[in-house]
């Protein structure tokens, strides 16, 4: 049921350590140069949504070669949705932009140890978050990239924007476990990083699917916080609508059963991301604003008497891997079975799956060139 207009925000977004509603939005106009996609509809219909993260921003080669996907963030194709933007703001939702994502380069021109490339790739960042007085950033480091390096840019985004200017990271879930493969380099150590900046850091939107998680049951998630991990620095990624990704798409009301039991477990458990906002179901391109709308009931109902768990995820020391069940993934068993005689993992497979269309040849090569 869509959510009334007139349905009081404070009672969906209470003050404090609730929930939080994060949605990106990368899809900013109709197909073939159409209009613009509103973000106003998730104010305007009290849908609850705390933070709206604009996506993909990418640093190219090149003085001061900064897109918005494909194009410069002060073209005048972007001229709605900066408007938007700041009334999104003054409704009380903190909109933030990512940086990043499956284009790579961005990291790899803000890393390594020359200060002046450093700088150079640095400054249209910053100027393009004050020029349009964004909330935050969102770093997606899909490409190897280094513990130092990104203790830098950390550190310079603090230092430039002050302490209300919110930092997060996008990591694939198996990145908040420990010896799994992930999305930013055998090197980078997400743990690490918690302990040398988690104080700078304000949460992680961990992607719960595309083969690198499972949304679909609490297994993986109970999994994360068992290595130690605060359960209000977790947000779950979740995908808005099966056709965002390659797998993992959870449908209601199974998603719901699933949040409802980890709120239940833990009181301080950090809320939901979608990917991403154009086409979220169950209203999709037409009302895609119910999927927020609708996470915010799920998140903010009366919780039911909740039996106690026929199994409990043990603590783990750090070091000492999960033993995970499979991700759900689309692609044939003797496919992902080739790339692992291979000497690769199912999480590797299945992600070299996805970039290729499931072309196992083109897999196969994709993950030896890394």
């Amino acid at each position: 049921m869509p959510m009334s207009s007139t349905t009081n925000l404070a009672l969906l977004r209470p003050p404090g350590n609730s929930p939080r509603i994060v949605l990106y939005a990368q899809t900013h106009h109709q197909p073939h140069g159409g209009p613009p996609i509103s973000l106003l509809p998730l104010i305007t219909n009290n849908t609850g949504v705390t933070h709206i993260i604009i996506a993909a921003i990418h640093l190219n080669d090149g003085a001061d070669n900064i897109t918005l996907n494909d194009d410069h963030p002060d073209h005048e194709k972007f001229n709605t949705l900066w408007g938007e933007v700041a009334w999104c703001q003054a409704s009380g939702v903190k909109v933030m932009g990512m940086l990043g994502g499956a284009a790579k380069g961005s990291f790899a021109r803000l890393d390594g140890d020359d200060l002046e490339t450093f700088e150079a790739n640095y400054a249209p960042l910053r100027e393009m978050f004050r020029k349009h007085r964004l909330d935050g950033i969102d770093l997606d480091i899909e490409e190897p990239t280094s513990i130092p390096g990104t203790i830098r840019l950390i550190d310079r985004l603090r230092a430039d924007f002050g302490p209300s200017f919110l930092i997060t990271l996008a990591p694939v879930a198996t990145a908040l476990l420990v010896g799994q493969p992930h999305l930013s380099g055998p090197a980078f150590d997400y743990h690490v990083l918690e302990a040398m900046r988690g104080h700078e850091i304000a949460w992680y939107n961990a992607q719960f699917y595309n083969g690198w998680g499972d949304a679909s049951t609490t297994f993986w998630y109970e999994a994360i916080i068992g290595t130690g991990w605060r359960p209000e620095k977790v947000v779950v990624g979740l995908l808005t609508n099966p056709i965002n990704g390659p797998s993992g798409y959870v449908a209601q009301p199974e998603i719901d059963r699933v949040l409802t039991v980890m709120r239940a477990r833990h009181a301080g458990f950090g809320g939901v991301m979608g990917w991403e906002h154009f086409n979220a179901l169950p209203g999709g391109t037409e009302r895609p604003w119910e999927w927020a709308a609708h996470m915010s009931r799920v998140l903010h109902a009366p919780l039911p008497p909740m039996p106690a768990p026929q199994q409990q995820i043990p603590m783990r020391p750090y070091g000492q891997p999960a033993i995970l069940p499979p991700a759900p993934h689309p692609y044939p068993a003797e496919s992902v079975k080739t790339l692992q005689d291979l000497g690769f993992t199912q999480q590797q497979a299945v992600a070299a799956l996805n970039s290729t269309n499931g072309n196992v040849e083109y897999a196969a090569g994709l993950m030896f060139q890394d």
